[in-house]
């Protein structure tokens, strides 16, 4: 269908709630949500029934890879994906590209290898790292959305780790410029220390995975980043939190005010580490996923605004790298690819819970937009918002097939789940990108920079 001019549904997610509605689109934006019955089925009007339209999920969290790593994934793959499960934005993030986003050359490079590749809308994270501190606010004029560091090694020698001294040259930059620095908080030391012990027992096992990234690497690196944005009144955002422990710590920060947000990721949400057979490491990333308890109190930090948005964290390599013939889990490349199944996945959790759909919008599309400076544009249905909709179906049960996948790289800790709620169609500012399996027309996503509208 084309030249649509209306989206009618018995369950429209709106800001106010989900009621019987239609959202009459006008020049590739919102122009007016109305009553159901306002807008008759008839040619140019989209009527999805009983399935649920809601705002296209926004992804702040996602590894392309492209230029340099394009054989791990790259902007067709991975937008392709992102349109097949309702994500209309995603933020690319800084490293595991060559060459890394550290400066503005580097980032114009991506710019140009993104170029007519993308099906959805793509923005882009700057890096910090030692030494680029005066690169920051270029980055910022030239259109970066915020910033990334690690305070560990990444895995690429080209994004290295910044310590406590790098941060202190590079946050009063941020603090001016009112920018987020989003920090993959574990602390070098706690590692170190587990690590050796790790390296005595079996490899193969998640468990010795796990034995090496204590949950206190991140606890103690998330303290000093908010003694950090306390003392620079910064915004601090971490990312994928995964221990129980971390939770009262953001709740206090918050709890005074501080410049904090927060996020967790899909696979800390529906795994548990007692669940992970040995030698499969596909299920492998940093944090770990841990146990039964941590899940749960991840949970409930979301249902209480401690954690404010769910992401993929998409992070793919070329099966190779994964070590699968050896099972080794210290070896193997740390990252799991996902990002085409967020919704059915965060859904199977949540669809029994009162007020669920709302839950969803707020954590997979309000709050990651907010978070990169698009709230007003992105994340809602909404007059004068853009028309990025996803339509699915929340009754359908299906068992991930990898070869229905879009990533580049079809390995994934989620073959052969069986997931609830099937993506039908994806509209990027009004037009149709995806049908029911079919990707329609030529890749439209515009590259997006800070303050353009």
């Amino acid at each position: 269908m084309t030249n649509i001019h209306a989206i009618r549904s018995k369950r429209v997610v709106t800001p106010q709630g989900v009621r019987p509605a239609a959202v009459c689109l006008r020049g590739g934006v919102i122009e007016a949500i109305t009553a159901y019955d306002a807008v008759p089925s008839g040619e140019g009007v989209y009527d999805a029934g009983d399935s649920v339209v809601m705002p296209g999920l926004v992804d702040t969290h996602v590894h392309i890879d492209e230029p340099g790593r394009t054989a791990w994934e790259g902007f067709h793959t991975a937008t392709r994906a992102a349109a097949a499960g309702g994500v209309t934005t995603l933020i690319d993030m800084p490293l595991n590209s060559i060459p890394a986003t550290t400066t503005v050359a580097a980032l114009e490079a991506k710019r140009a290898a993104a170029q007519k590749k993308c099906w959805v809308d793509v923005g882009f994270w700057g890096g910090v790292v030692p030494g680029n501190s005066g690169e920051l606010r270029a980055l910022h004029r030239a259109g970066v959305l915020g910033f990334k560091c690690f305070l560990v090694p990444s895995g690429v020698p080209d994004f290295q780790n910044v310590g406590e001294t790098d941060l202190r040259a590079a946050l009063p930059e941020l603090a001016e410029l009112g920018a987020p620095l989003l920090v993959h908080s574990e602390l070098p030391g706690p590692l170190q220390t587990a690590s050796k012990k790790a390296a005595k027992s079996n490899p193969a096992r998640h468990r010795t995975w796990l034995l090496s990234r204590p949950a206190a690497a991140e606890t103690k690196a998330i303290a000093m980043m908010i003694r950090l944005a306390r003392e620079f009144t910064a915004r601090i955002h971490i990312v994928h939190v995964s221990s129980k422990l971390s939770v009262p710590l953001i709740r206090r920060a918050k709890s005074e005010g501080l410049r904090i947000t927060a996020e967790t990721c899909p696979h800390y949400l529906f795994f548990t580490s007692s669940s992970i057979p040995d030698r499969r490491t596909e299920f492998k990333c940093a944090p770990p996923i841990r146990d039964q308890e941590d899940c749960r109190s991840l949970w409930k930090a979301l249902a209480a605004d401690v954690l404010d948005q769910i992401v993929s964290d998409h992070a793919p390599s070329p099966p190779a790298l994964k070590c699968r013939r050896s099972g080794d889990f210290l070896k193997a490349w740390g990252g799991i690819s996902s990002l085409q199944l967020g919704l059915p996945i965060v859904w199977t959790k949540i669809h029994a819970q009162d007020d669920a759909l709302n839950g969803l919008a707020r954590w997979m599309c309000a709050g990651p937009a907010r978070l990169a400076g698009l709230d007003g544009r992105k994340g809602a249905l909404a007059a004068g918002y853009d028309a990025d909709i996803v339509v699915w179906n929340s009754e359908k049960r299906f068992t991930v097939r990898p070869k229905l996948l879009q990533h580049r790289h079809k390995l994934t800790p989620y073959a052969g789940q069986s997931l609830l709620g099937a993506v039908e169609a994806t509209f990027l500012r009004g037009e149709m990108i995806y049908d029911r399996g079919r990707f329609i027309g030529k890749p439209r996503g515009a590259l997006l920079r800070r303050g353009e509208h």
